[in-house]
């Protein structure tokens, strides 16, 4: 009913004990005994696969009861408060619920958060940041409708990333401050969604006289010198990898061109792809976020949520013959992907059975012993979403106002195993999740939705 690799530790062990090993040795027993169903917490009812269901209604109430007033204790949170919104909503979504009567109050607390000079804070009167715009912007895609959308200042938003914009072609997450691949995936997918005129403001630290700097020039390269000898991507150059940094790197990629293209010319895929699939752990079957580090709930989004990337990265090269560039060239000679890159039963087992709150409180959590949590609700469930699902790159007829080229189209199915025997689906049918984008990480209806709003403003003329 369990296959061996999730009920033993694994056969081949590095004899050297530390105390990361211990650490991981005791997190490893741990899951076997949530895995194998005698964890002694409360019951649940599992299927022939030894799978539970998921407790859909439990984890509703808890995501819920997340968007209300919190304890006290989360005063320390205070500039966090964008990203509480967008877990919750975010997690309700994939679950199946309605968020649109959260419609106005996600607006009144975008609108008090929005500051003159573009871009929104953590709070009332607190600095922009990227990271807190992007929470909020993908809140309002989520509830949204021309009355939300509208909240946003583009005009000021355009204004304040130009000033981000550096010259080596990141941007930094807020005036003066850090710069990161966060920053390159943030900018990327606010740009995109808002349809934000690429063209810099003469004020942006990275204008140039000619006008040939944009918003993009050089994005891809800053991202290129993230990747570490170890083949992960690196928050900034020359420091650890680290799986969030692999999403963030190949979510901006995959803004800025095809897949298939982009992402060869820019990245070693294969050392990136050994380096993803060492975080991929037995017998738990869930993913760390770095080399030695333990198995966490939210990298089943961070770098499972990698995957989808790569395998349209390593899609057929047919789909690319209108490209007739060096890059897709080069791309062809990485063969294409004959089965998932990932074990998605593992990842499938390690939440269904180890990231479940089972108590009345309801939510997921980073692993057993752990309290649940809307960050890991969140992520969580994308993780999970992502391993029900498979997404494919279609080509497009249609030139998109936003780039000037016909952009290709992903496409969601339910993944299938597919063996020599039946195929198999470990999960109960009523425990699919909604599918989510693959780079925004909203339903594609609620991304569609935002940016086809936008794409009818014609760049700086009606800003």
């Amino acid at each position: 009913m369990i296959p061996d690799l999730f009920t033993e530790l694994p056969p081949v062990r590095d004899a050297l004990v530390t105390e990361t090993s211990k650490q991981q040795d005791k997190t490893a027993d741990l899951c076997l005994s949530y895995l194998a169903g005698d964890s002694g917490e409360q019951l649940l009812e599992y299927n022939e696969h030894g799978v539970p269901r998921l407790r859909r209604d439990s984890h509703v109430r808890f995501l819920h009861k997340s968007l209300g007033p919190l304890p006290a204790g989360f005063m320390a949170a205070d500039a966090s408060r964008p990203w509480f919104l967008y877990w919750a909503l975010s997690a309700l979504v994939i679950l199946g619920e309605d968020v649109s009567h959260y419609r106005e109050a996600v607006a009144e607390t975008a609108r008090a958060m929005q500051n003159d000079s573009g871009g929104f804070g953590g709070g009332g009167r607190q600095l922009s940041h990227l990271a807190t715009t992007y929470a909020i912007v993908l809140s309002i895609a989520l509830v949204g409708d021309e009355d939300a959308y509208e909240v946003i200042d583009r005009k000021a938003m355009w204004r304040w990333l130009c000033s981000l914009k550096q010259t080596d072609g990141g941007f930094q997450l807020g005036l003066g401050g850090e710069e990161d691949i966060r920053g390159a995936y943030c900018a990327a997918v606010i740009i995109t969604l808002l349809n934000i005129p690429l063209e810099l403001t003469p004020e942006s630290p990275a204008w140039k006289e000619d006008g040939s700097a944009t918003l993009f020039t050089g994005l891809a390269g800053y991202v290129r010198r993230c990747q570490t000898f170890e083949g992960g991507i690196s928050g900034q150059p020359d420091v650890e990898a680290h799986g969030a940094y692999a999403f963030c790197a190949l979510g901006c990629l995959a803004l800025l061109d095809h897949p298939r293209r982009i992402i060869p010319r820019y990245l070693n895929v294969p050392r990136l792809v050994s380096w993803m699939s060492s975080r991929q752990y037995a017998p738990e079957g869930g993913f760390s976020g770095r080399t030695n580090k333990l198995v966490d709930g939210c990298y089943s989004h961070w770098v499972g949520g990698c995957f989808p990337l790569i395998e349209a990265c390593l899609s057929p090269v047919d789909e690319d013959k209108k490209g007739g560039t060096a890059a897709a060239a080069a791309a062809s000679k990485l063969p294409p992907a004959p089965e998932s890159l990932f074990s998605r039963e593992g990842l499938i087992r390690y939440i269904l059975c180890c990231c479940q709150d089972t108590s009345k409180r309801g939510g997921l959590r980073d692993k057993p012993g752990k309290l649940s949590d809307a960050y890991h609700s969140c992520y969580v469930l994308s993780g999970l979403s992502s391993a029900q699902h498979q997404w494919e790159l279609a080509p497009s007829e249609e030139t998109s106002p936003a780039t000037g080229r016909a952009d290709p189209v992903w496409r969601v199915m339910p993944y299938l195993e597919d063996n020599d025997e039946n195929d198999v689906q470990i999960f109960d049918q009523k425990d699919r999740l909604r599918p989510i984008h693959p780079v925004y990480a909203i339903p594609i209806q609620s991304q569609e939705a935002i940016r086809d709003y936008f794409l009818v403003v014609d760049g700086l003329k009606k800003l």
